[in-house]
């Protein structure tokens, strides 16, 4: 139940309150956990209702993280989150309550998991399919070292459509280290995969009884090695021969499951019986995403991830337009027009803009999962043979395909379309989710053509220009977020925006608004600035930059990206050979960028327009 009052007031949470360290919840008796888990819900609810941030992920994984907290000690053993937006019940356990208050802001408490916030996060964790991975390399770790730690993942059955998560589980199935996975499976058909007779059978194996009795007979039987063998032998062919085939246990892991994934005794029994197994076991859970708040039982997809909203009714606050949504209608209206074109995403069909363009031409979509190095090369495919594939990903997601960007699409210089969304800083979600090297990385593909429009008009006209007057791959950056100052539509390579006579600043995408604010200021102290805007940014045409410089003999670039790969860096290795001219370059270092607002994230970082306008005056 939501725990708040008519007037939006927080009721008091008597046992979180209590909550201080894991011995606190340990010493918990267990017909108080039904309560502590309501009070963690109606916390969540009033707290993300206010700051924003991953709504029914969290919801889903309460009892199970509770669970988790009462078998594993966080501070010593390895819990590690796969993507890490559903931790936020693990950090009001670990001490952070107080945090929540700025939840993903400046300061604040992380969405995801983070090392350096906590020793009770053991792994940062933002992009997913990782965590069996990366709690493998633990496990072995601790073997080398001879450590005293247990080891546990947590993957959700939507990470499992990343290939990545099967090279884990292949890998840590054979790799005989005491290790547990837990699925947490809140949407997928896998338990219906594993058939009706396993889940009769995987429910007795879960009850208290039969796990005592499991665990007497290894300590007795077990001691008996070849009996214990020719038993274990027997006993796998006939589960063999009476039950459909269980992929875990054909990886190597012993599965246990499915379990109640809102039952802790039923969890805290299943886990602690995975632990002390001492192999790779597989804990099958199954929980119901937005638990216990009826908006996002309903609709988990749409309360995923939120923005302020009212908790009372469930009302999002309104936001303005976005370049997303401006994309994905952009992309309709060119699909009316040519039936070639297609649209794929990769698990990110809301979020990309392409759900209008997912229920209007149903057979031209494909969402492939959290598989973005599939994606590209599937969209390599249909180019081969004559489609005109758009595949919408974020920035820091495709990364992931780089391998294919070269291999698949690159070689061959195939008409791929991508739409590379939430280019640049992203706020909020910090250092995992900044799409800030996606410059570095696309400009080094052979014969890739990058575009990056400022404003919705231009999105829509290079988004055009990229699907029928490319010919070879093609992406379209832009940023989270709406539009700025500038409306205007300049598809060219690059063109000067405004005037001046003694200072070049130069930028691109919605930095162009940066630019302006800065050009205004200067003028304010009778410095003349000629802002040359980029349209294109790849290849690079310089030619107009440096005419501008012929005139003011001073430059000021300024990009949302990280130094390596960047236009100032290129400028800079043109100019060889060119009159001399005094130069700042401004952008984001090494790319490393925390949390924060935009605003706040350009103004420490020193590129918004009070930075411009300041190195510009430096160089006069």
């Amino acid at each position: 139940m939501v725990a708040i009052s008519p007037d939006e007031e927080v009721i008091p949470l008597h046992i979180l309150d209590e909550i201080n360290t894991n011995s606190d919840l340990k010493a918990l008796p267990e017909e108080q956990l039904p309560e502590l888990c309501s009070e963690i819900r109606s916390f969540l609810i009033d707290s993300i209702s206010k700051t924003g941030g991953h709504l029914a992920s969290n919801l889903g994984v309460v009892e199970l993280t509770v669970a988790l907290h009462r078998v594993y000690d966080p501070m010593r053993d390895r819990i590690v989150f796969d993507v890490g937006h559903q931790c936020y019940t693990h950090k009001l356990l670990t001490g952070r309550r107080e945090g929540f208050a700025r939840l993903r802001k400046s300061g604040g408490v992380s969405g995801f998991p983070k090392p350096c916030e906590s020793q009770a996060d053991a792994f940062i964790a933002g992009h997913a399919s990782d965590s069996v991975s990366v709690a493998l390399g633990m496990a072995h770790a601790r073997t080398r070292l001879g450590g005293d730690y247990d080891v546990v993942a947590v993957i959700g059955d939507g990470a499992l459509t990343g290939g990545l998560a099967y090279e884990g589980l292949s890998n840590a199935g054979q790799s005989g280290e005491p290790l547990v996975v837990i699925l947490n499976d809140n949407a997928m058909s896998i338990a219906s995969n594993v058939g009706g007779m396993a889940r009769l059978l995987s429910r007795m194996r879960v009850k208290p009884g039969y796990i005592g009795f499991k665990r007497w007979y290894r300590a007795t039987i077990g001691e008996i090695r070849p009996l214990y063998s020719a038993l274990h032998r027997i006993k796998e062919f006939v589960k063999d021969a009476v039950l459909p085939g269980n992929m875990f246990d054909d990886l190597g892991f012993y599965y246990l499951g499915p379990v109640d994934g809102h039952n802790i005794q039923a969890l805290e029994s299943a886990i602690s019986w995975a632990r002390d197994m001492r192999v790779p076991v597989l804990v099958h859970v199954l929980t119901q995403k937005g638990r216990g708040y009826p908006f996002a039982e309903l609709h988990p997809d749409k309360y995923h991830g939120v923005g302020p909203f009212d908790p009372q009714t469930g009302v999002l606050k309104s936001s303005a337009r976005t370049f997303s949504e401006v994309f994905g209608t952009a992309l309709c209206r060119l699909a009316e027009a040519d039936e070639r074109i297609t649209a794929l995403t990769a698990a990110m069909e809301d979020g990309t803009g392409l759900a209008r363009f997912a229920k209007k031409f149903p057979e031209r979509f494909f969402d492939t999962g959290i598989a973005e190095g599939h994606t590209v090369s599937m969209a390599a495919g249909m180019a081969k043979q004559g489609l005109v594939p758009v595949a919408a990903i974020y920035s820091s997601f495709l990364q992931r395909a780089y391998d294919m960007l070269i291999h698949d699409v690159s070689l061959l210089q195939l008409h791929v379309v991508l739409a590379v969304d939430r280019a640049g800083l992203v706020g909020e979600d910090g250092e995992t989710h900044h799409g800030v090297f996606d410059l570095a990385y696309l400009s080094s593909v052979p014969g890739m053509t990058v575009w990056c429009p400022a404003s919705f008009a231009e999105l829509r006209e290079m988004l055009n220009w990229a699907v029928n007057g490319e010919t070879g791959p093609v992406a379209v950056r832009y940023p989270r977020g709406g539009e700025g100052e500038y409306r205007e539509s300049r598809v060219e390579p690059a063109s000067i925006l405004r005037a001046g006579r003694d200072v070049t600043l130069v930028a691109y995408g919605t930095m162009v608004n940066e630019a302006l604010e800065a050009a205004r200021m200067l003028e304010w102290k009778g410095v003349s600035a000629e802002i040359v805007k980029l349209g294109r940014v790849c290849p690079l045409d310089s030619g107009v930059v440096f005419t501008s410089l012929e005139k003011t003999g001073r430059l000021v670039v300024a990009e949302e990206v990280c130094r390596a790969g960047s236009i100032g860096t290129r400028l800079m290795a043109e100019a060889v050979g060119r009159p001399p001219f005094a130069a700042r370059i401004l952008d984001l270092g090494e790319g490393v960028v925390q949390q924060g607002s935009t605003g706040e994230l350009r103004a420490a970082a020193g590129i918004d327009a009070a930075a411009i306008a300041a190195a510009a005056m430096e160089l006069m």
